[in-house]
């Protein structure tokens, strides 16, 4: 028992000196990194993309007085302007702004200053390029010509001094020399242009549609080729690719319609067969365009087409619209799940403070109009005072013309129709047949730019109505020309020729057969072999509006294109109309009759911005 004790005491003393005994420095142990905080991801960039297109020269404002003596304001530079400086305020330094397109012809202040004032507006708004437009044709040579008359004219001469005169690029990649197949050297570029944006290479593709040698003065356009759109458009876009361009954007005067904007994925009241873009976009590869601003058509979309957004206005800058294109921050490719499409915006300084619009067809038969100052993106619309002192020049230059009142009233308000015979057509035809002394004449609906309303009647009126430089040409036809002339006009499109001097029978739908026959105003038949006078615009008598199958085998001789006559066709008309001293009724309708077999019309081309319109 002692021995086991004595052990016992012996282990305790051992375990006691090992834990007093000095111990050895442990190894140093290296600190655990610190974790870098989570940062959230970078935002996207964000591009805004503002279109606008077939301008036709309206600077200024159109005023509506509507119950009740209030007065709306649609559209307008200054106001314009106004709208931009929110969008760039929204988007510092993200901001792309271009023009599809049609940029002059159509009102006074534009036609007189052959487009200048225009350029000096989008010269002081930034304007990032244009597409050019049929319409950029139409005032030919420099200065009150429209078509060359002696030698050393040049067609091109006017659109040239406006191209000189702007501070952006006129974009056109479908256009070449017609002799040479060349890009004409005048453009002074291949139809792109490459910018950057917030540190995004940008490219910008321009085309022209095709339409343009029936659209504008074929004369002005007969050096040079308009190619089809979607190859010249991915050449183009291949080229920008190639030069660095992350993103490429389109800008067409080409275009279609699709009138509902609440859904911008849903295309079914898009009219998919009829008009250009639909047909661009379909031929193109995916990944082409990563937008579209377009034009021509004078109709609103705002969709996906193909998956590119396309946005179009119905034009003379009542509206806009604009793209949000979000993109990666590291790869800068468009996002597209995330693009925002803002279509058919209206131009106000001030809205209805109910409807929120200034549009006056939408506030014509509304009970009660109030309104109050226009906000956009959360600030007020501020009209630029800089660009009302810049057009002021050229708005009191022809304020004086513009109301000049021409002794004749119109008793009734006269009335377009694009797709049937209308008063003003009539009236029209009529006066050219007339004051021509001839036995028919013809009128091209889209000519026809304006309605007239009742009242005393101005020469501004009558500018808007006719605002083409046409002269009056004098056709002679035998009975069967005149026939094959109207099978012509009237074959696969909807619009409906104003004749005056005939009575016309159509098939209600368009179609090579449409034209079903013709007699005398007085029911008696057209003579085979006898001569007729015809009286037309000398834009019809060139071949435009498609008339150049009927046109083309006139012998020598048989065309007088007018230049020897006074003035202009809408000079003569008023000429006529002082002479005769008398209001201008709307004549009787019947002229035009239709044989309907019941069936539907299978969907057309809109009118478009063009003088076919």
């Amino acid at each position: 028992m002692l021995r086991l004790r004595l052990l016992a005491a012996l282990v305790l003393l051992a375990a006691s000196a090992c834990r007093n005994a000095p111990q050895p420095s442990p190894e140093p142990v290296a600190a655990a990194p610190a974790q870098p905080a989570p940062t959230a991801p970078a935002e996207p960039l964000r591009l805004t993309v503002v279109g606008l297109n077939d301008l036709h020269g309206w600077v200024a404002p159109v005023r509506t007085s509507l119950k009740g003596g209030v007065e709306v304001q649609e559209g307008g530079a200054a106001t314009l302007a106004g709208y931009l400086a929110r969008l760039r305020a929204d988007n510092p330094g993200g901001v792309v702004f271009l023009d599809g397109g049609d940029l002059f012809q159509g009102t006074l202040v534009s036609n007189l200053t052959e487009g200048s004032v225009v350029i000096d507006v989008y010269n002081h708004l930034g304007l990032t390029a244009a597409a050019i437009g049929n319409h950029e044709f139409d005032y030919g040579p420099v200065g009150p010509g429209a078509v060359p008359t002696k030698p050393g004219d040049d067609p091109l001469g006017t659109l040239k001094e406006r191209m000189r005169q702007a501070r952006f690029p006129f974009l056109s990649a479908n256009i070449r020399e017609a002799a040479t197949g060349q890009r004409p050297a005048w453009l002074g570029n291949d139809g792109t242009h490459l910018i950057t944006v917030k540190g995004v290479k940008v490219g910008i593709v321009g085309l022209t549609t095709v339409s343009t040698p029936t659209t504008t003065n074929p004369t002005n356009v007969v050096s040079l080729r308009f190619e089809p759109l979607a190859p010249a458009a991915l050449e183009a876009a291949k080229s920008l690719r190639e030069r660095g361009a992350e993103v490429v954007l389109g800008v067409a005067h080409a275009g279609g319609r699709c009138p509902s904007l609440e859904n911008p994925r849903d295309l079914s009241n898009c009219d998919m067969k009829n008009g250009e873009i639909y047909g661009i976009l379909e031929e193109l590869p995916p990944g082409t365009l990563d937008a579209m601003v377009a034009g021509h058509t004078h109709q609103a979309m705002g969709h996906f087409i193909h998956g590119v957004p396309v946005i179009e206005t119905y034009g003379l800058g009542r509206s806009f619209g604009y793209l949000e294109l979000f993109l990666d921050p590291v790869s800068h490719k468009v996002l597209p799940d995330r693009t925002q499409i803002h279509a058919g915006i209206p131009l106000c300084t001030q809205v209805d403070v109910t409807s929120k619009t200034c549009e006056a067809r939408k506030l014509r038969d509304q009970a009660e109009v109030r309104l109050e100052p226009a906000t956009f993106l959360g600030g007020p619309v501020v009209p630029d005072a800089a660009v009302q002192e810049l057009i002021a020049p050229a708005l009191a230059r022809v304020e004086v013309e513009q109301h000049r009142e021409l002794g004749v009233t119109v008793p009734v308000a006269l009335k377009r129709d694009y797709q049937g015979e209308s008063a003003l057509g009539s009236l029209l035809s009529d006066s050219l047949r007339e004051a021509a002394a001839v036995d028919v004449a013809m009128m091209n609906p889209g000519g026809l730019r304006a309605d007239l309303d009742a009242g005393p009647l101005s020469f501004g009126d009558v500018y808007e109505v006719l605002p083409f430089e046409n002269t009056v040409a004098i056709l002679t036809l035998s009975g069967d020309e005149l026939k094959r002339l109207l099978r012509v006009a009237y074959g696969e499109k909807k619009s409906v020729f104003q004749v005056s001097g005939l009575k016309v029978t159509l098939a209600r739908c368009p179609g090579p057969d449409r034209f079903q026959g013709a007699t005398l105003a007085n029911g008696k038949p057209l003579v085979p072999a006898k001569l007729y006078r015809v009286a037309m615009p000398d834009f019809l008598a060139r071949g435009g509006d498609g008339l150049s199958p009927a046109l083309d085998p006139l012998p020598p001789g048989r065309v007088d294109l007018g230049q020897a006559r006074p003035g202009t066709l809408r000079d003569e008309l008023i000429a006529y109309w002082q002479g005769r001293k008398a209001p201008l009724a709307a004549p009787n309708l019947g002229r035009i009759t239709y044989v309907d077999n019941g069936a539907p019309c299978a969907p057309s081309q809109p009118p478009s911005g063009g003088r076919t319109p």
